[in-house]
């Protein structure tokens, strides 16, 4: 199947495009607040509700299983009906799903919030993707959609919060504070959160509904031999993120003797912010690239990936603190070009009406594959295999997942552009 792609000029976002990316990116904020954040505060809430190691692990892993498989259902629900009120009801249901996390008493109701947290936040991040693109046409694409991310590294970063209001006063306060805090923006949104004009006009006129159907979307991205490879890059790169991720603290304490709450620090403290401030070059970087080339929004990811590549193997090899910091943090510059650009690359290799629908099918194979990345790890230092062994391992991946990137491109390269 052949796929259209045409040359980007410059399209100004629709009126009001700029606003929604500021009113969405709070609201990844507080999603992403939200996942961080119960595990800042493991001490106090095994204090409270007596649970193994395992069991407080079990409550991510449900809300992680929960929200992947929920995905492209979720995906699709944006694509069918308004999405805007899919975002608003997501987030009134996190706000509520929050404030019953507060009333857990025992380990089997907080496991079962954590589950309703995964079907919320799942409704959301297919939802809000496709409405900026709605607004953002042409060559404001990707930045807006790293704007966006940046909000939702920002809530990553404010996780310690769990951990400081627990400690200062009761672990059930945070989510009390934080469900009505959601609950209030819930009603900001309704007022100010719309659907583009052309969606709200298909809406209206009956056309959606008709035309879009669950499978016959899945199927039609399974067709796209760029999607599918899509797909592969999408989760290869999980699985690379999520072990960096799980990793990195125990690797600066273990390599370079340093305490868990040093480690910890080095291993956040240095990544998130140089992650936001690699969303926003690599959204200008791309959207000024693009237009007067089609294809920049693959070839930036995969000149970043390279780069990433780069930074964690010399990261994994140096026996000096600062150079492995350094490391890292290349790596957290423009290894974040390619969540950027993602979004972006959807929109061009997918049916427009689909994309909800595509990003969920992505989120849901990553989050998959991620999660039995983290296990093999395990596996793999449970046999004494170094950590920096894993992350050259990693460094390897991520030149594969540009490699990827150069395929899709090369796909698209067969039509006229």
């Amino acid at each position: 199947m052949s796929i259209s792609v045409v040359k980007t000029s410059y399209l100004p976002p629709l009126a009001g495009g700029w606003q929604v990316v500021a009113l969405l990116s709070v609201v990844g904020c507080l999603n992403y607040l939200d996942r961080t954040m119960i595990t800042t505060m493991r001490e106090s809430i095994t204090h409270a509700l007596p649970m193994t190691d395992a069991q407080f692990g079990l409550l991510t892993s449900v809300f992680l299983w929960t929200y992947g498989l929920l995905s492209p259902f979720a995906g699709f629900l944006a694509d069918k009906f308004n999405r805007s009120r899919v975002i608003i009801v997501s987030l009134f249901v996190w706000s509520l799903v929050t404030w019953l996390t507060a009333h857990a008493t025992s380990f089997e109701q907080l496991l079962a919030t954590r589950a309703l947290m995964g079907i919320s936040e799942a409704c959301y991040i297919p939802a809000a993707l496709a409405m900026i693109t709605d607004y953002h046409r042409g060559s404001t694409r990707s930045l807006a959609t790293g704007l966006h991310m940046g909000g939702v590294m920002f809530g990553q970063s404010l996780g310690f919060l769990g951990g400081w209001i627990a400690e200062r006063y009761l672990w059930t306060d945070a989510f009390n504070v934080f469900g009505l805090i959601g609950v209030g923006y819930a009603v900001v949104l309704f007022f100010f959160l719309r659907d583009s004009p052309d969606k709200e006009s298909s809406l209206e006129s009956g056309q959606i509904e008709e035309k879009v159907s669950f499978w016959s979307g899945v199927f039609g991205l399974f067709k796209r031999r760029s999607f599918i490879l899509l797909l592969i890059f999408w989760g290869m790169l999980g699985i690379v993120g999520w072990i960096i991720m799980a990793w990195l603290p125990t690797y600066y304490q273990e390599n370079f003797n340093l305490s868990q709450a040093t480690a910890g620090l080095y291993a956040t403290g240095y990544v998130y912010p140089v992650s936001m401030i690699g969303v926003l070059i690599g959204g200008f970087l791309s959207d000024r690239w693009s237009r007067t080339n089609p294809l920049a929004r693959i070839y930036l990811p995969a000149i970043g990936l390279c780069i990433a590549a780069a930074g964690v193997f010399f990261a994994g090899s140096t026996g000096m603190l600062y150079l492995a910091i350094i490391g890292f943090m290349l790596y957290a510059l423009t290894r974040i070009f390619s969540d950027t650009n993602l979004m972006p690359i959807l929109c061009m290799i997918s049916d427009s009406r689909y994309r909800a629908t595509g990003y969920g099918v992505l989120n849901m194979f990553s989050c998959i594959v991620g999660g039995l990345g983290i296990y093999v790890s395990g596996v793999l230092r449970d046999a004494d295999v170094n950590l920096s062994i894993m992350f050259k391992l990693a460094a390897v991946s991520m030149l594969l997942c540009a490699a990827v990137l150069l395929l899709i491109k090369a796909k698209m390269e067969q039509v006229k552009l």
